[in-house]
């Protein structure tokens, strides 16, 4: 187990201006206004009253948990390592909570997430951050994975995965070799003293964590008429489960919608183009919404059982960290 440390208060984060705050709700509105612009309206209504209901909110709240329950069985062997003798439970519980975060952004959730384990356990925030890289880390190789394998499946030029392979070595390299300066750094520790076994074994462990994602991501198309097939799925969804992670709009409205227009508009049902728009864009739409509710719901039940969990770790984290100094 990782030594404790002594853990501070949060620093209050300065406000950042209102134009700032405003800007990705902007951008989300832009880019939906846009992808509205471009369909036929009165096809879009039809999708959206052909769809099973009852049966799409059962599928999103079904993939909600089982995404969670995947990320915090992942999460969970790599704080072990790293941060204190966590518990699943525990795990699941926190990150569960995180969820009302994310709909902001999935990585302010995980900033909310890594304080939470901090509080909690009495574990300096930064190894606590190092202990996310490393989740990061295990990420990014998994959808480098999959990128090869869809490059593969898509009968692409294999001597392009040389670019991504040569990536993932060098810095399976530079964790083996262990620079003595980069080392020092605190949130950086953690990578080091996985190793690269360490990094393999949080990889496998992610790998549920990338299947529940991948299919939550391709199947609720389905819904809507719009049949994108395995192969080409293995190639075009990794894009869109990127792009909706990235810091650019919240809970990844108007990035997934636009996204999805260009990549499975070929997919999709419909005699004309503006047709098969409406189809793609009643999915994302109806999609988006659903998930954007089931994570709020199960934030919210979550959150009611983090927080006396974490009052009343406080005080025993204290109590641990001082008989450590």
């Amino acid at each position: 187990m990782a030594p404790s440390e002594p853990v501070s208060e949060a620093p209050a984060a300065p406000s950042a201006p209102l134009w700032r705050r405003a800007l990705p709700f902007v951008l989300a509105i832009a880019l939906v206004a846009w992808v509205v612009s471009r369909l036929d309206l009165r096809a879009f209504v039809d999708q959206l009253a052909r769809v099973d209901y009852p049966a799409f909110l059962a599928f999103t709240t079904a993939f909600v948990l089982a995404l969670l329950t995947a990320d915090a069985f992942a999460t969970t062997i790599v704080y072990r390592f790293a941060v204190a003798r966590v518990s699943f439970r525990e795990i699941w519980v926190l990150r569960g909570a995180s969820y009302l975060a994310s709909l902001l952004n999935h990585h302010v959730g995980q900033a909310f997430f890594t304080y939470f384990v901090s509080r909690s356990h009495g574990v300096a925030l930064g190894r606590v951050a190092g202990a996310t890289l490393l989740v990061y880390a295990s990420w990014m190789g998994c959808l480098l994975g999959l990128a090869g394998v869809a490059w593969l499946v898509a009968g692409k030029p294999v001597a392009w995965l040389a670019i991504p392979l040569v990536a993932g070595v060098a810095y399976l390299v530079v964790i083996a070799v262990r620079p003595a300066r980069l080392a020092r750094i605190g949130p950086l520790a953690p990578l080091f003293e996985a190793g690269v076994g360490g990094h393999l074994v949080a990889l496998l462990a992610r790998l549920p964590h990338l299947a529940v994602l991948f299919l939550g991501t391709w199947l609720p198309f389905w819904f809507f008429s719009v049949r994108i097939p395995l192969a080409p799925a293995l190639g075009l969804v990794p894009v869109v489960m990127v792009a909706t992670t990235l810091p650019l709009t919240p809970q990844g409205f108007g990035t997934r919608d636009v996204l999805a227009a260009e990549l499975f508009e070929r997919f999709a049902d419909g005699a004309t183009h503006e047709q098969r728009l409406a189809a793609i864009a009643a999915a994302t739409t109806c999609f988006g919404i659903a998930i954007t509710v089931v994570e709020a719901v199960i934030g919210l039940w979550l959150m009611r059982r983090a927080v006396p969990h974490l009052r009343a770790a406080a005080p025993r984290a204290g109590r641990a960290a001082r008989d450590d100094a």
